[in-house]
């Protein structure tokens, strides 16, 4: 570990709770492989304190800071500035110090982006459906709308919300882009179309491992790829049932890892290498 002295910057993690973090392992390799004079730790901020954590952290001269929930949305009004691609999501999860504040960006889902261009994911030309209509599953559609999906199909239990969702997207892309359907309406989509599928709900996170937002086996035949942002457990029983019909699956670890990097990369004006990242994953499925 690189010495601490007063040349040493700080950046750090503001959410509640923040006990359980593995951000701190991710951002303390990378200064360790790269001899950045960096060190990283999290924030616990009561309800109620957020803007004053955010003045605090800039009178305190910290580099940078990610935010987490349920912070993401709501720490808004207190930047400076904030990155486009935040602004069409509704969301930061990373804060870099410039003059007189900070400015907003998200790396949540360019981190998601990296991942799946790491695990030969590709969403262009894709057609691709989305389990959840969330703020993350929101996040999802916008980022598969910036990178050329050919049909978005946003599927929850609540049609209603699902529906806003995709008529959020779709004035966004400028066309119609986004559908929404309720989970039952599965069994409606072309037998024999093969889709892309992110799972962006919390169902089946530890401990409700043996849980799935669709029960049919039949859904699971229309896809060629699964991509489930959980990482705990790392085989969720989603994952595990697309594997069992023929197709690829994927967890959240790499999202994890690289919204840290490219966080990272924002505050110290590095570029971390694919070995550097290969790494620091290797550390976190350690932990």
């Amino acid at each position: 570990m690189l010495a601490i002295d007063g040349y040493t910057r700080t950046c750090g993690l503001i959410g509640n709770p923040v006990e359980h973090t593995l951000s701190p392992v991710i951002h303390n390799t990378l200064a360790e492989l790269t001899g950045q004079k960096l060190c990283y730790v999290p924030f616990h901020v009561e309800t109620g304190r957020l803007e004053d954590a955010v003045k605090g952290a800039y009178a305190l001269n910290l580099l940078g800071m990610n935010v987490t929930v349920p912070y993401k949305s709501e720490v808004i009004p207190f930047l400076k500035d904030i990155d486009p691609l935040a602004q069409k999501i509704g969301a930061v999860n990373t804060l870099v110090r410039i003059k007189d504040g900070y400015k907003g960006y998200n790396t949540d889902m360019p981190g998601l982006y990296r991942a799946m261009c790491a695990d030969g994911v590709r969403i262009e030309g894709e057609k691709v459906l989305i389990l959840g209509a969330g703020g993350v599953a929101r996040a999802v559609a916008v980022l598969l709308a910036e990178k050329g999906a050919a049909e978005i199909l946003i599927l929850n239990r609540t049609l209603d919300k699902a529906k806003q969702v995709a008529a959020e997207v779709n004035q966004l892309a400028g066309r119609a882009l986004a559908t929404a359907m309720a989970n039952a309406e599965h069994t409606d989509l072309p037998e024999r179309e093969k889709y892309l599928v992110i799972q962006a709900t919390s169902v089946g996170m530890h401990p409700r491992d043996d849980e799935v937002v669709i029960e049919d086996e039949a859904f699971y035949e229309r896809v060629h790829t699964g991509y489930d942002l959980i990482f705990n457990p790392a085989q969720t029983r989603f994952m595990k049932m697309v594997q069992a019909h023929g197709g690829r699956a994927y967890n959240g670890a790499k999202m994890l890892l690289y919204q840290g990097v490219i966080a990272y990369e924002y505050w110290t004006d590095t570029q971390i290498t694919d070995a550097q990242a290969m790494k620091v994953f290797e550390i976190m499925q350690n932990r």
